[in-house]
């Protein structure tokens, strides 16, 4: 008799789960093909498809751990979540907000997840949310407010720089004039893409290496700013040289985006770099006193 009536009771949660599978992959695809369609194919957003797969990989690798822990929550706080966030979700979607869609979408994510797993397994993988919210766009205003100043600190460090290594350029705003070329500097040389793309790497990095120590964790994050702008500053260097020695066709076609790429590179090593040195004074250090 007990097991004629825990029957049809799994049957009927194996349905229900089916059935919120099949509703949260109706708003995640049309969601995350948005992302690829439109933010992961600009400079700000190549992180993306990283950021998507790793941070998958940060909760299927606690697998086992969510499932000794998880408690479901409780219905009233996850409709209480859930609710507004579809219906923010909608009205992002009709009015085209990526931003707001990605975030209610994040917001539903975690309202499901709470449902099944309740809060305590939540706070365990306040990493991997956090670190999620990095698929969240920049939005265009924001974008605009916090590039300004970037792009003057820029083209201006630019111009110092070349002009003390004996070179001919003049600066006028965010424009360099070399020889009868004009450089404008744009949104993708102020350093804000390559700031949140290394800091959503290096949180990542950091989160492996020194999940224990959060001060010297917080001090290499602390690190990321000032390399990225400097990373930057050297990117636009690297342009104004290849205008100044081949032309403008060579320094805005494909030596643009490979110097582009080849500067992030180079300040996410730094960021490595560093750290492999704080570490190899910090042994040395202890091994002396």
């Amino acid at each position: 008799m007990a097991s004629a009536l825990t029957a049809p009771s799994a049957k009927g949660s194996h349905v229900a789960l089916l059935l919120l599978g099949l509703g949260f992959a109706a708003l995640f695809i049309p969601t995350l093909l948005s992302l690829a369609r439109e933010a992961w194919t600009r400079e700000e957003g190549i992180h993306g498809p990283i950021v998507l797969a790793t941070g998958v990989w940060l909760v299927w690798r606690q697998w086992n751990a969510i499932a000794a822990s998880a408690k479901p929550g409780s219905p009233r706080v996850s409709l209480a979540i859930l609710l507004p966030s579809l219906l923010l979700y909608i009205l992002a979607r009709a009015f085209d907000f990526l931003s707001v869609e990605a975030i209610a979408l994040g917001a539903a994510s975690i309202a499901i997840a709470y449902s099944f797993v309740g809060f305590a397994v939540l706070r365990t993988l306040w990493f991997p949310i956090l670190y999620l919210m990095f698929l969240v766009p920049l939005p265009g205003w924001f974008v605009d407010q916090i590039t300004a100043p970037l792009k003057q600190f820029v083209s201006s460090s630019a111009e110092t720089i070349l002009s003390s290594a004996g070179y001919s350029v003049v600066r006028q705003g965010v424009t360099l004039y070399v020889d009868q070329y004009q450089l404008l500097v744009k949104d993708a040389c102020a350093g804000l893409n390559s700031l949140f793309s290394l800091t959503a790497i290096s949180l990542f990095y950091i989160y492996l290496r020194h999940n224990a120590s959060w001060r010297y964790a917080l001090f290499l994050l602390l690190l990321v700013a000032p390399i990225a702008v400097f990373a930057n500053i050297m990117r636009v260097i690297v342009l104004v040289l290849i205008t100044h020695y081949w032309g403008e066709a060579a320094a805005q076609g494909f030596l643009h985006n490979s110097a582009g790429m080849l500067m992030f590179v180079i300040a996410l090593l730094g960021i490595f770099a560093i750290d492999s040195a704080v570490e190899f004074a910090l042994r040395r250090r202890q091994a002396f006193s």
